[in-house]
Protein backbone atom coordinates (compact mmCIF):
# COMPACT_ATOMS: atom_id res chain seq x y z
CA UNK A 1 0.00 0.00 0.00
CA UNK A 2 1.53 3.38 -1.03
CA UNK A 3 1.21 5.79 1.41
CA UNK A 4 0.57 9.46 -0.08
CA UNK A 5 3.28 12.07 1.26
CA UNK A 6 1.67 15.12 3.96
CA UNK A 7 4.57 16.93 4.62
CA UNK A 8 5.10 20.11 3.55
CA UNK A 9 8.75 19.76 2.59
CA UNK A 10 8.28 16.84 0.29
CA UNK A 11 9.36 17.87 -2.98
CA UNK A 12 5.80 17.64 -4.74
CA UNK A 13 4.22 18.87 -2.03
CA UNK A 14 6.62 21.67 -1.95
CA UNK A 15 5.46 22.48 -5.53
CA UNK A 16 2.27 22.45 -4.98
CA UNK A 17 2.22 24.64 -2.04
CA UNK A 18 4.31 27.16 -3.74
CA UNK A 19 1.39 27.58 -6.25
CA UNK A 20 -1.58 26.78 -4.02
CA UNK A 21 -1.12 29.19 -0.78
CA UNK A 22 -1.49 32.42 -2.92
CA UNK A 23 -0.88 32.30 -6.24
CA UNK A 24 -4.40 31.46 -7.71
CA UNK A 25 -5.23 35.35 -7.65
CA UNK A 26 -9.13 35.69 -8.64
CA UNK A 27 -11.85 33.69 -9.55
CA UNK A 28 -10.78 30.72 -11.76
CA UNK A 29 -13.44 27.94 -13.21
CA UNK A 30 -11.02 25.92 -13.37
CA UNK A 31 -8.42 26.70 -10.10
CA UNK A 32 -6.94 23.05 -9.86
CA UNK A 33 -6.34 22.76 -13.24
CA UNK A 34 -4.61 26.66 -12.31
CA UNK A 35 -2.73 25.13 -10.16
CA UNK A 36 -1.52 22.07 -12.17
CA UNK A 37 -0.30 24.52 -14.68
CA UNK A 38 1.99 26.57 -12.81
CA UNK A 39 3.19 23.87 -10.55
CA UNK A 40 4.12 21.85 -13.28
CA UNK A 41 2.70 18.87 -10.86
CA UNK A 42 0.20 16.65 -12.92
CA UNK A 43 -3.78 16.72 -12.24
CA UNK A 44 -3.68 13.13 -10.31
CA UNK A 45 -0.80 14.27 -8.33
CA UNK A 46 -2.23 17.43 -7.44
CA UNK A 47 -5.80 16.16 -6.58
CA UNK A 48 -4.12 13.17 -4.63
CA UNK A 49 -1.70 15.54 -2.12
CA UNK A 50 -3.89 17.88 -1.67
CA UNK A 51 -6.83 15.74 -0.55
CA UNK A 52 -4.16 14.09 1.63
CA UNK A 53 -2.91 16.92 3.13
CA UNK A 54 -6.44 18.17 3.67
CA UNK A 55 -7.30 14.64 5.50
CA UNK A 56 -4.38 14.97 7.65
CA UNK A 57 -4.52 18.26 8.56
CA UNK A 58 -1.43 19.75 7.20
CA UNK A 59 -3.83 22.11 4.96
CA UNK A 60 -6.57 23.49 7.59
CA UNK A 61 -9.14 24.36 4.64
CA UNK A 62 -9.19 25.12 1.04
CA UNK A 63 -11.66 27.62 -0.09
CA UNK A 64 -11.74 31.19 -2.58
CA UNK A 65 -10.88 33.77 -0.47
CA UNK A 66 -13.40 37.01 -0.60
CA UNK A 67 -11.99 40.94 -0.49
CA UNK A 68 -13.97 41.06 2.92
CA UNK A 69 -12.73 44.54 3.25
CA UNK A 70 -15.01 45.39 0.32
CA UNK A 71 -17.91 43.04 1.67
CA UNK A 72 -18.13 44.06 5.05
CA UNK A 73 -16.72 46.89 7.41
CA UNK A 74 -13.84 45.45 9.52
CA UNK A 75 -10.77 46.62 11.24
CA UNK A 76 -7.95 45.41 13.44
CA UNK A 77 -9.09 45.28 16.94
CA UNK A 78 -6.46 45.65 19.60
CA UNK A 79 -8.40 44.69 23.21
CA UNK A 80 -6.59 45.52 26.80
CA UNK A 81 -7.64 42.74 28.85
CA UNK A 82 -6.25 42.12 32.63
CA UNK A 83 -4.05 39.20 32.67
CA UNK A 84 -6.37 36.74 34.71
CA UNK A 85 -8.88 37.46 32.02
CA UNK A 86 -6.78 37.28 29.04
CA UNK A 87 -7.41 33.35 27.37
CA UNK A 88 -10.92 33.78 28.88
CA UNK A 89 -11.39 36.58 26.31
CA UNK A 90 -9.35 34.93 23.52
CA UNK A 91 -11.40 31.35 23.91
CA UNK A 92 -15.09 33.79 23.62
CA UNK A 93 -13.34 35.61 20.24
CA UNK A 94 -12.48 32.55 18.97
CA UNK A 95 -14.88 30.11 19.65
CA UNK A 96 -18.40 32.39 20.31
CA UNK A 97 -18.02 35.59 17.62
CA UNK A 98 -18.52 34.71 14.04
CA UNK A 99 -17.53 38.09 12.70
CA UNK A 100 -14.04 37.80 14.96
CA UNK A 101 -11.13 35.79 12.31
CA UNK A 102 -7.55 36.14 13.62
CA UNK A 103 -7.72 36.08 16.96
CA UNK A 104 -3.98 36.53 18.54
CA UNK A 105 -2.36 37.47 21.66
CA UNK A 106 0.44 39.95 21.16
CA UNK A 107 3.58 40.74 23.52
CA UNK A 108 6.06 44.03 22.61
CA UNK A 109 8.57 44.78 24.90
CA UNK A 110 7.68 46.83 28.29
CA UNK A 111 7.27 50.17 27.93
CA UNK A 112 6.67 50.21 24.14
CA UNK A 113 3.55 51.91 22.94
CA UNK A 114 0.53 49.89 23.25
CA UNK A 115 2.19 47.08 25.40
CA UNK A 116 -1.23 46.89 27.60
CA UNK A 117 -2.68 45.62 24.49
CA UNK A 118 -2.21 42.20 23.76
CA UNK A 119 -5.27 40.54 22.71
CA UNK A 120 -5.51 41.17 19.09
CA UNK A 121 -8.63 40.18 16.90
CA UNK A 122 -9.89 41.09 12.98
CA UNK A 123 -13.76 41.95 13.10
CA UNK A 124 -15.74 42.23 9.95
CA UNK A 125 -19.78 43.37 10.34
CA UNK A 126 -21.74 43.28 7.46
CA UNK A 127 -23.87 46.50 6.73
CA UNK A 128 -25.92 48.13 8.28
CA UNK A 129 -25.03 47.03 11.36
CA UNK A 130 -22.31 48.93 13.48
CA UNK A 131 -18.69 47.64 14.36
CA UNK A 132 -18.66 50.09 17.24
CA UNK A 133 -21.57 48.93 18.48
CA UNK A 134 -20.69 44.77 17.60
CA UNK A 135 -17.27 45.71 20.06
CA UNK A 136 -18.69 47.31 22.70
CA UNK A 137 -20.78 44.33 22.62
CA UNK A 138 -18.15 42.16 23.08
CA UNK A 139 -16.16 44.07 25.66
CA UNK A 140 -18.61 43.25 27.84
CA UNK A 141 -18.69 39.89 27.24
CA UNK A 142 -15.22 39.30 27.74
CA UNK A 143 -14.39 42.07 30.60
CA UNK A 144 -12.12 44.31 28.64
CA UNK A 145 -10.71 47.39 30.01
CA UNK A 146 -10.54 49.12 26.41
CA UNK A 147 -10.39 48.44 22.31
CA UNK A 148 -8.95 50.72 19.79
CA UNK A 149 -10.65 50.05 16.20
CA UNK A 150 -7.83 50.39 13.25
CA UNK A 151 -9.94 50.28 10.12
CA UNK A 152 -7.92 49.07 6.95
CA UNK A 153 -7.56 52.67 4.56
CA UNK A 154 -5.64 50.97 1.72
CA UNK A 155 -4.18 47.48 0.78
CA UNK A 156 -0.41 47.29 0.17
CA UNK A 157 -0.05 43.07 0.15
CA UNK A 158 -2.39 40.31 0.67
CA UNK A 159 -0.87 36.87 0.88
CA UNK A 160 0.45 33.68 2.42
CA UNK A 161 2.88 31.57 0.83
CA UNK A 162 4.42 30.51 4.09
CA UNK A 163 6.15 27.50 1.77
CA UNK A 164 8.12 29.48 -0.74
CA UNK A 165 9.00 32.39 1.64
CA UNK A 166 10.70 29.90 3.58
CA UNK A 167 14.08 30.54 1.53
CA UNK A 168 13.32 33.68 0.67
CA UNK A 169 16.51 36.49 0.38
CA UNK A 170 16.45 38.74 2.96
CA UNK A 171 15.52 42.24 1.67
CA UNK A 172 13.82 40.77 -1.63
CA UNK A 173 11.53 42.89 -3.39
CA UNK A 174 9.57 43.98 -6.45
CA UNK A 175 10.86 46.62 -8.79
CA UNK A 176 8.34 48.90 -7.84
CA UNK A 177 6.35 49.83 -5.44
CA UNK A 178 3.33 48.00 -4.66
CA UNK A 179 0.23 48.58 -6.08
CA UNK A 180 -2.37 50.34 -3.38
CA UNK A 181 -6.01 48.75 -3.45
CA UNK A 182 -8.19 51.45 -1.39
CA UNK A 183 -11.11 49.78 0.59
CA UNK A 184 -14.42 50.25 -0.30
CA UNK A 185 -17.49 48.71 0.38
CA UNK A 186 -19.42 47.41 -2.42
CA UNK A 187 -23.41 47.00 -2.59
CA UNK A 188 -23.80 43.11 -3.98
CA UNK A 189 -27.98 41.89 -5.35
CA UNK A 190 -29.58 38.81 -3.24
CA UNK A 191 -28.38 36.77 -6.54
CA UNK A 192 -24.87 38.19 -6.00
CA UNK A 193 -24.79 36.81 -2.40
CA UNK A 194 -25.74 33.68 -3.40
CA UNK A 195 -23.07 33.05 -5.51
CA UNK A 196 -20.82 34.32 -2.91
CA UNK A 197 -22.61 32.08 0.11
CA UNK A 198 -21.78 29.02 -2.21
CA UNK A 199 -18.36 30.71 -3.64
CA UNK A 200 -16.57 31.12 -0.36
CA UNK A 201 -17.69 28.06 1.76
CA UNK A 202 -14.34 25.85 2.49
CA UNK A 203 -14.38 22.53 0.35
CA UNK A 204 -14.89 19.12 1.39
CA UNK A 205 -12.10 16.71 0.69
CA UNK A 206 -14.08 15.27 -2.19
CA UNK A 207 -14.81 18.08 -3.52
CA UNK A 208 -11.72 18.75 -4.20
CA UNK A 209 -10.60 18.40 -8.53
CA UNK A 210 -11.98 19.73 -11.51
CA UNK A 211 -15.17 21.25 -12.27
CA UNK A 212 -15.31 22.15 -8.57
CA UNK A 213 -17.67 24.64 -8.93
CA UNK A 214 -21.06 22.80 -10.55
CA UNK A 215 -22.17 21.52 -7.11
CA UNK A 216 -22.12 25.21 -5.56
CA UNK A 217 -24.18 26.56 -8.70
CA UNK A 218 -26.72 23.32 -7.70
CA UNK A 219 -26.81 24.55 -3.85
CA UNK A 220 -27.64 28.03 -4.73
CA UNK A 221 -30.09 26.96 -7.45
CA UNK A 222 -28.16 28.16 -10.51
CA UNK A 223 -26.03 26.53 -13.77
CA UNK A 224 -22.50 26.40 -13.53
CA UNK A 225 -22.45 28.90 -16.19
CA UNK A 226 -24.25 31.34 -14.32
CA UNK A 227 -22.09 30.87 -11.03
CA UNK A 228 -19.03 30.98 -12.93
CA UNK A 229 -20.61 34.58 -14.56
CA UNK A 230 -21.63 36.21 -11.51
CA UNK A 231 -18.35 35.35 -9.58
CA UNK A 232 -16.34 36.88 -12.58
CA UNK A 233 -18.65 39.80 -12.48
CA UNK A 234 -17.84 40.04 -8.64
CA UNK A 235 -13.94 40.18 -9.72
CA UNK A 236 -14.10 42.71 -11.82
CA UNK A 237 -15.98 44.65 -8.79
CA UNK A 238 -12.64 43.68 -6.73
CA UNK A 239 -14.78 41.22 -4.12
CA UNK A 240 -13.07 38.17 -4.82
CA UNK A 241 -9.35 37.04 -3.57
CA UNK A 242 -7.73 34.15 -4.11
CA UNK A 243 -8.14 30.63 -4.30
CA UNK A 244 -5.99 28.86 -1.38
CA UNK A 245 -5.07 26.05 0.27
CA UNK A 246 -4.31 27.42 3.73
CA UNK A 247 -1.75 25.57 5.79
CA UNK A 248 -2.06 25.04 9.67
CA UNK A 249 1.13 27.14 10.14
CA UNK A 250 0.24 28.49 14.04
CA UNK A 251 0.36 24.73 15.22
CA UNK A 252 2.73 21.13 15.37
CA UNK A 253 1.33 19.37 12.34
CA UNK A 254 0.80 15.53 12.89
CA UNK A 255 3.80 14.97 11.03
CA UNK A 256 5.91 16.43 13.79
CA UNK A 257 6.55 20.10 11.74
CA UNK A 258 6.03 23.44 12.02
CA UNK A 259 5.51 25.34 9.04
CA UNK A 260 6.23 28.89 10.81
CA UNK A 261 7.65 29.33 14.54
CA UNK A 262 7.26 33.30 14.78
CA UNK A 263 4.57 36.02 13.46
CA UNK A 264 5.22 39.24 13.89
CA UNK A 265 3.31 42.76 13.99
CA UNK A 266 5.60 45.47 12.03
CA UNK A 267 4.22 48.83 13.08
CA UNK A 268 5.58 51.89 11.25
CA UNK A 269 4.48 55.86 11.23
CA UNK A 270 5.73 57.82 8.71
CA UNK A 271 4.79 61.29 7.97
CA UNK A 272 1.04 62.30 7.70
CA UNK A 273 0.22 62.88 3.94
CA UNK A 274 3.07 59.96 2.62
CA UNK A 275 0.98 56.63 3.95
CA UNK A 276 0.17 55.72 0.33
CA UNK A 277 3.64 56.27 -1.04
CA UNK A 278 4.96 54.81 2.63
CA UNK A 279 2.97 51.76 2.36
CA UNK A 280 3.53 51.33 -1.35
CA UNK A 281 7.53 51.07 -0.36
CA UNK A 282 6.77 48.87 2.42
CA UNK A 283 4.37 46.51 0.73
CA UNK A 284 6.58 45.80 -2.60
CA UNK A 285 8.74 43.19 0.00
CA UNK A 286 7.74 39.67 -1.06
CA UNK A 287 8.40 38.68 2.49
CA UNK A 288 5.31 40.25 4.00
CA UNK A 289 2.23 38.18 3.97
CA UNK A 290 -0.15 41.63 5.21
CA UNK A 291 0.50 45.43 4.82
CA UNK A 292 -1.80 47.55 5.22
CA UNK A 293 -2.47 51.50 6.22
CA UNK A 294 -4.12 51.92 9.62
CA UNK A 295 -4.24 54.67 12.32
CA UNK A 296 -2.83 53.06 15.95
CA UNK A 297 -3.78 56.70 17.31
CA UNK A 298 -1.25 58.00 20.65
CA UNK A 299 -1.93 54.49 22.23
CA UNK A 300 0.57 53.00 19.26
CA UNK A 301 2.97 55.69 18.54
CA UNK A 302 0.68 57.13 15.53
CA UNK A 303 1.51 53.96 13.43
CA UNK A 304 -0.25 54.46 10.27
CA UNK A 305 1.41 51.07 8.19
CA UNK A 306 1.08 47.73 9.76
CA UNK A 307 2.48 44.78 8.21
CA UNK A 308 2.66 41.08 8.89
CA UNK A 309 5.49 38.62 8.88
CA UNK A 310 6.40 34.64 10.01
CA UNK A 311 9.40 33.21 9.97
CA UNK A 312 10.71 30.13 11.44
CA UNK A 313 14.11 31.85 12.74
CA UNK A 314 13.31 35.14 14.84
CA UNK A 315 16.38 36.98 14.20
CA UNK A 316 16.09 36.24 10.35
CA UNK A 317 12.53 37.72 11.18
CA UNK A 318 14.33 41.32 12.40
CA UNK A 319 16.85 40.76 9.32
CA UNK A 320 13.87 41.39 7.21
CA UNK A 321 12.56 44.17 8.82
CA UNK A 322 16.08 45.79 9.52
CA UNK A 323 16.20 45.66 5.21
CA UNK A 324 12.46 47.40 5.14
CA UNK A 325 13.81 50.01 7.57
CA UNK A 326 16.68 50.49 5.74
CA UNK A 327 15.14 50.63 2.22
CA UNK A 328 12.45 53.40 3.70
CA UNK A 329 15.84 55.18 4.77
CA UNK A 330 17.26 54.80 0.84
CA UNK A 331 13.55 56.23 -0.77
CA UNK A 332 13.82 59.71 1.95
CA UNK A 333 10.76 58.33 3.78
CA UNK A 334 11.47 58.93 7.73
CA UNK A 335 10.30 56.89 10.64
CA UNK A 336 9.12 58.62 13.86
CA UNK A 337 8.18 55.22 15.35
CA UNK A 338 8.52 51.84 14.92
CA UNK A 339 7.70 48.91 17.00
CA UNK A 340 7.18 44.98 16.75
CA UNK A 341 4.26 42.78 18.17
CA UNK A 342 5.13 39.00 18.73
CA UNK A 343 2.55 36.86 18.02
CA UNK A 344 1.60 33.99 20.39
CA UNK A 345 -2.05 32.22 20.72
CA UNK A 346 -3.42 32.21 17.72
CA UNK A 347 -6.31 30.63 16.23
CA UNK A 348 -7.93 31.78 12.79
CA UNK A 349 -11.01 31.00 10.96
CA UNK A 350 -13.09 33.14 8.58
CA UNK A 351 -14.98 35.94 9.82
CA UNK A 352 -18.32 35.70 8.25
CA UNK A 353 -19.37 38.86 6.35
CA UNK A 354 -23.70 37.38 5.33
CA UNK A 355 -25.99 40.29 6.09
CA UNK A 356 -28.57 37.54 7.46
CA UNK A 357 -25.87 35.65 9.43
CA UNK A 358 -25.71 39.07 11.53
CA UNK A 359 -29.41 39.00 12.09
CA UNK A 360 -28.86 35.02 13.14
CA UNK A 361 -26.62 35.83 15.18
CA UNK A 362 -28.47 38.73 17.07
CA UNK A 363 -31.43 36.28 17.58
CA UNK A 364 -28.97 33.55 19.06
CA UNK A 365 -27.93 35.80 21.86
CA UNK A 366 -31.21 37.58 22.14
CA UNK A 367 -29.97 40.93 20.77
CA UNK A 368 -32.20 43.40 18.80
CA UNK A 369 -30.95 43.93 15.19
CA UNK A 370 -31.99 47.26 15.43
CA UNK A 371 -29.90 48.22 18.64
CA UNK A 372 -26.72 46.79 16.56
CA UNK A 373 -27.18 49.22 13.63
Amino acid sequence: MTTIPIHTDDPVNARILAVSEDRIQGFHRDPIGAIVDQSGVGLEDVVTRIRAMLEAGTIRRVRQTLMATNLAPGALVAWSVSEDRLDDAFEYMFRNDPFSGHVVIRTTDEGKAGARYRLWTTVKVPRPYSIDRHCEYLKDQVGADHFRLMPAKCIFALGVGHVRRRTMEVGSKSDGPAEPKHVEVVELSDLDWRVLIGLKRELDVDEVGPDLWKNRGEEVGVTVDTFCEVAEDLQRRKVIGRFSTFLEHAKQLKTGERVTRYNALFHWAVPEGREVEGGCEIGRHHILTHCYWREGGPDFGNVNIMGVVHGTERDLVYEHKAAIDAHLADVGIPLSYTNVFWGGRSEIKPSEIVPSAYRDWCASVDLDPEEMV
